[in-house]
């Protein structure tokens, strides 16, 4: 059974026997829900070809199909991605020419003759619609990785600047008046010590090594895990001091003081975010773009399949009703039987094409075999899969 969380695109013969097709229908279908939707297309008279050559497509075109499918759900995945999740947020984003997927669907959805002219042979038309998909695979793959890495430097210089004393940045922390300058002998150290050993810092750091000068620890910041002090020492025991603190479980932050390299590193900081931001709009825009576009080169393969599987199956001369049918997921059971059952018409050339097909499954190579592996029914029905919010 196809899924209750997919369009389905259905061809039939366009015959005597199917005039009039939507109106016979609707009632049926609405009398099961009123949330179904339904609408008839028109399935362009493509150029058939051999019979070798569109059991090839046959053979072919789910694979592009695959990729169309995924390219589009990647895309959807990054615009989710880049809206936070926000349903409302996607839903404003993820159209079709301006409309709704429903609407582009089920208000009169036509084949572009101007990008894909009927009047080429199928397999170009296959190969046209597989170069748009590449491109705008591509292009997306390109876009994304360069917003990435700039993100994740962008991460990474505010991650700096978050967590507790003992590991962020102290850039935004300290100022010039915190430490001694153009001394050849004395050095500010900047010292995390933990909130419950305060006192205990205050007793002892002036006793931690020789050459510590007295009375210079200074109260710096403090957050709720750590006070950070400066001292002031001589150079010469530096490293010496550094073990003392280690052993008395005081964190010791390495910092040079300089005011060129704090305005380097703001600087970069503004930088990557404004290019954060601005590439975040450029991937917004392409992704939006893009949905739109290999939306409507997916939906554009899927038809060409319901061309190419009813030749296949009903034969010439090559003319076919095309359904778009949005099904009530409550009610996706009972609507299919509503079909079947009113198609059952066609049952005897339907039983001729699957007994024929099965009558050569020996002769045809392994290559074939997904054309006979397909769920078969009276008509050719393919899926559309739902933008879920």
């Amino acid at each position: 059974m196809p899924s209750d969380q997919s369009t389905w695109l259905i061809a039939v013969p366009n015959d005597g026997e199917a005039e009039g097709l939507y109106q016979e229908l609707h009632p049926k279908l609405t009398h099961q829900s009123k949330n179904i939707g339904l609408s008839q297309f028109e399935i362009p008279s493509f150029k058939t070809g051999t019979l070798d050559g569109l059991i090839g497509l046959s053979e072919e075109i789910p694979k592009q199909e695959a990729f169309f499918t995924a390219v589009v759900a990647k895309t959807v995945d990054t615009l989710r991605s880049l809206l936070n999740n926000d349903p409302a947020k996607l839903a404003m984003h993820v159209l079709v020419d301006e409309r709704s997927v429903d609407d582009y669907l089920l208000r009169g959805w036509k084949w572009n003759e101007g990008r894909y002219g009927v009047h080429k042979d199928l397999r170009e038309i296959v190969d046209s619609l597989n170069k748009e998909m590449n491109s705008m695979d591509n292009a997306m793959k390109a876009k994304l990785n360069n917003y990435n890495l700039v993100k994740g430097s962008l991460t990474q210089m505010q991650r700096k600047k978050i967590g507790n004393l003992s590991v962020r940045s102290l850039a935004d922390v300290v100022s010039k008046e915190d430490f001694v300058h153009d001394s050849e002998y004395l050095e500010t150290l900047l010292v995390a010590v933990p909130r419950a050993l305060v006192k205990e810092w205050n007793a002892k750091y002036e006793r931690l090594t020789s050459m510590v000068v007295p009375r210079s620890s200074k109260l710096v910041a403090s957050d709720d895990e750590y006070s950070l002090f400066g001292v002031v020492l001589f150079r010469r025991v530096h490293d010496e001091f550094v073990q003392a603190c280690r052993e008395n479980k005081f964190l010791v932050r390495e910092f040079t003081f300089s005011e060129e390299e704090l305005m380097k590193q703001r600087e970069e900081l503004e930088t990557a975010d404004t290019t954060e931001k601005e590439l975040w709009t450029e991937l917004l825009r392409l992704s939006r773009t893009n949905f739109s576009e290999s939306f409507q080169v997916l939906v554009h393969l899927k038809v060409l399949r319901l061309f190419v599987e009813s030749v296949l199956r009903y034969g010439l001369p090559a003319n076919y009703l095309g359904l778009v049918v949005k099904p009530d997921p409550k009610t996706a059971k009972k609507t299919l039987n509503v079909l079947q059952s009113h198609f059952a018409y066609l049952g005897p050339r339907s039983s001729r094409a699957a007994q024929g097909k099965k009558g050569e499954e020996e002769e045809l190579s392994a290559e074939y075999q997904s054309l006979m592996d397909q769920e078969f029914f009276d008509f050719v029905l393919f899926e559309v899969p739902w933008i879920i919010y």
